[in-house]
């Protein structure tokens, strides 16, 4: 029987047209930090996740992303301080399942390459009321 050999997610690549665009919203309106940019990408560090933004090498790697989700430990003031830094939501926190006593929040949003994106919370404890 053969180990497991994947350990972790260390990075990921994220497709954009606009790089300084991107990389301003990235930095200034999530405040992840610029670990570097260097030619046609930026590299910020999420928690020990590495995000690589880059303008696609061809054409068939002009698509949106993958959705990343973003654990927060208060998504209702992690929504309301985003809203206040512009950023595109699609719909409001909410409940998206409950297993015993952990209920998982999640609300998504849109970065500025119309990539989808989700802050995720899990809440122990009675229902969480917004």
């Amino acid at each position: 029987m053969q180990t497991n050999l994947i350990q972790k997610v260390g990075q990921i690549g994220i497709p954009v047209k606009n790089l300084e665009k991107a990389v301003h919203f990235y930095k200034e309106q999530l405040g992840l930090p610029l670990l570097f940019q260097t030619g046609n990408m930026a590299f910020f560090e999420c928690n020990g996740l590495r995000l690589m933004l880059s303008l696609p090498e061809k054409e068939q790697f002009t698509h949106a992303s993958s959705v990343l989700y973003f654990q927060v430990d208060d998504i209702q003031s992690t929504f309301e301080d985003f809203k206040k830094r512009d950023v595109t939501f699609i719909d409001e926190p909410h409940l998206v399942a409950k297993i015993g006593q952990t209920e998982t929040w999640m609300t998504f949003f849109k970065d500025t390459e119309e990539n989808t994106h989700a802050f995720v919370s899990e809440v122990q404890g009675e229902t969480v009321s917004f």
